[in-house]
């Protein structure tokens, strides 16, 4: 998000806007937690993880009142456009603004890679590469014991962290909310893996199925397969952003600024291929959301045994 936060000033003041900086999401925005950013306040942000203008939940947004008590300081303050960034909570409030005649874009930036419209959101390879670089050491002592390890990765209901993270260690066993599992199945490969000589298996779970610990309690019921649940958690959501996600939270924050000073409101950006794009964000948030791709499923079925 950072990275996006200062393509979104430094375009903005290169095309002579002054930009506001509003900490605190939407709650921020109601209180009127909201200062003027010049270029300097945006330096040294691209290796950091997180956001500068932090976030929090208001949940009294979704009301009018809460609606009507941001609106008030945007027009204190003389803000005449916006753009947030977030998941479709955050985008959900964005239509809200745009439904009262007040300019906004969103910016799509959540680990989760949930939302509609987009191939990618802001954060999720990052998110991956923290995964795999965790599941590579898990494997190291998954192999020297012989266990059978079961890791929880985020993505509330949607499996893309499991999907992409599962394929890119070589997991025997990718689980995601999605699919489904049959656990006798996963039993019988587990035990055909082993007759084969296998010294280790790696399940990687989504938390949208179960905890980890809970489908470690599931397996035991079948037998002893000297299994330990590990929970990434909130590890997941911080770090040094990877290129990729520098790169596309710059081009989301570029073109935000282009489509809002040439009128645009109501949408949200998106990546589909190489290319950015936009659409109407009612059309998005009513949408099914994005859903991974099953191909990548069906080939590590075939490929990790």
């Amino acid at each position: 998000m950072n990275a996006a936060i200062r393509a979104v000033v430094r375009k903005a003041i290169y095309d002579g806007n002054e930009v506001y900086g509003i900490r605190y999401g939407f709650r921020g925005l109601a209180e009127g937690d909201i200062y003027q950013m010049g270029i300097d306040d945006v330096g040294n942000l691209l290796s950091r993880g997180g956001t500068m203008l932090y976030t929090a939940r208001y949940p009294e947004f979704a009301e009018k009142e809460g609606q009507e008590k941001a609106i008030a300081q945007l027009k204190k303050f003389k803000i005449d456009s916006l753009i947030v960034i977030g998941g479709d909570g955050s985008f959900m409030g964005a239509k809200a603004l745009s439904e009262h005649g007040f300019p906004t874009v969103g910016i799509p930036g959540t680990i989760d890679n949930d939302i509609a419209g987009t191939d990618f959101t802001i954060g999720f390879d990052t998110a991956c590469n923290t995964v795999i670089e965790a599941v590579d050491k898990i494997r190291d002592t998954a192999t020297s014991h012989e266990r059978t390890f079961i890791i929880e990765v985020m993505g509330r209901n949607a499996g893309d962290i499991a999907l992409w993270t599962g394929i890119s260690s070589g997991a025997e066993k990718v689980i995601i909310p999605e699919i489904g599992f049959d656990m006798d199945q996963i039993v019988e490969d587990i035990k055909a893996g082993r007759e084969r000589g296998k010294k280790h298996i790696i399940i990687i779970l989504a938390e949208g199925v179960m905890s980890a610990n809970k489908f470690m309690d599931k397996l035991s019921t079948y037998g002893n397969f000297h299994s330990r649940a590990t929970v990434l958690g909130h590890m997941q959501r911080g770090g040094a952003p990877s290129a990729r996600d520098r790169v596309l939270a710059t081009m989301f924050g570029f073109r935000a600024v282009e489509l809002l000073n040439q009128g645009h409101s109501g949408i949200c950006l998106g990546i589909r291929g190489n290319d950015i794009v936009y659409g109407d964000i009612s059309e998005v948030l009513n949408r099914e959301t994005h859903t991974p791709l099953m191909e990548l499923y069906e080939i590590n079925g075939d490929i990790s045994y």
